[in-house]
């Protein structure tokens, strides 16, 4: 397992700390990857497939008028998560679950309204990813999570979840069109794929930073058939819960956990200064 220090450079000798060139904040941005992270992510995921579905079905707004409201409500968000100095699980969580209903709004969008073929927009939204990535590593020198200590690499963090919600989006529809496994068994292999990743890190040596990343794109497809079994009709192969009861018990779920480590901070990265984990 790789580790990294921080990378805030030191002030030179003589030099105010307020005259010090780097903007780095003393605080990581983002919460530690632990079970509850990856709980909530999954939870979210199915949250904006399923949010996504109601608000088209009952908003009477329409997909396009959907997209926009939650994209201007997701900037508002993501302004006060920008404004924070340090992590703070309410702010951070509600602008996951989100970038999930947008992610899950731009895909359909582009099949739904604009005819692009699946194929084509999990392509563009793979390339679109990688260049965040490329640009980000290029100018960052590091593209982990437990270095989102600037405005800088913020930004590039939120982009690239962005990319991943709508990439697991296209590409998880993408699977389940090709291969009509139906819900329950498209959930099945999308948590196969996650935990074949978790072998090859622990086992065979994957890189820390790229399993994070593909472990994060796959909970995307994960969450959204497990949202799709819940709430869709039994005769289309789901249980008939409805997107507003599946809708309403995930998101109980997840403010009973963002409340549960608002107060126990859990999940709180340990300021820079010290060995991390390298993703």
């Amino acid at each position: 397992m790789t580790y990294e220090l921080s990378e805030t450079p030191e002030a030179e000798p003589g030099t105010s700390v307020s005259a010090r060139p780097s903007h780095r904040l003393r605080w990581n941005k983002v919460p530690e990857v632990t079970a509850y992270f990856w709980i909530i992510k999954v939870l979210c995921t199915t949250v904006g497939e399923t949010a996504a579905d109601l608000l088209n079905e009952k908003a009477g707004l329409g997909l396009t008028g959907v997209s926009v409201l939650m994209s201007v409500l997701l900037a508002v968000v993501l302004a006060v998560q920008f404004r924070t100095t340090a992590y703070r699980a309410g702010v951070y969580w509600l602008a996951v679950a989100l970038i999930s209903v947008v992610g899950t709004l731009i895909s359909d969008n582009l099949t739904d309204n604009m005819g692009v073929p699946l194929e084509t927009s999990t392509t563009v939204f793979a390339l679109l990813l990688a260049v965040v990535f490329v640009v980000w590593c290029r100018r960052e020198r590091t593209l982990s999570i437990h270095s989102i200590d600037s405005t800088s690499r913020e930004s590039f963090y939120w982009l690239a979840v962005l990319f991943t919600f709508a990439l697991g989006t296209a590409a998880g529809d993408l699977v389940s069109e090709r291969m009509d496994l139906g819900y329950w068994l498209s959930a099945v292999l999308f948590a196969l794929a996650i935990a074949a990743v978790a072998v090859a890190y622990f086992t065979l040596g994957l890189n820390a930073v790229w399993s994070f990343w593909i472990a994060y794109i796959l909970t995307r497809p994960l969450g959204a058939s497990i949202g799709d079994y819940l709430s869709q009709p039994t005769g289309d192969g789901g249980l008939g819960l409805g997107t507003v009861v599946t809708s309403a018990l995930f998101l109980a779920v997840i403010l009973g956990l963002v409340v549960h480590l608002a107060v126990t901070r859990k999940d709180v990265a340990q300021p820079p200064g010290g060995a991390r984990q390298g993703i």
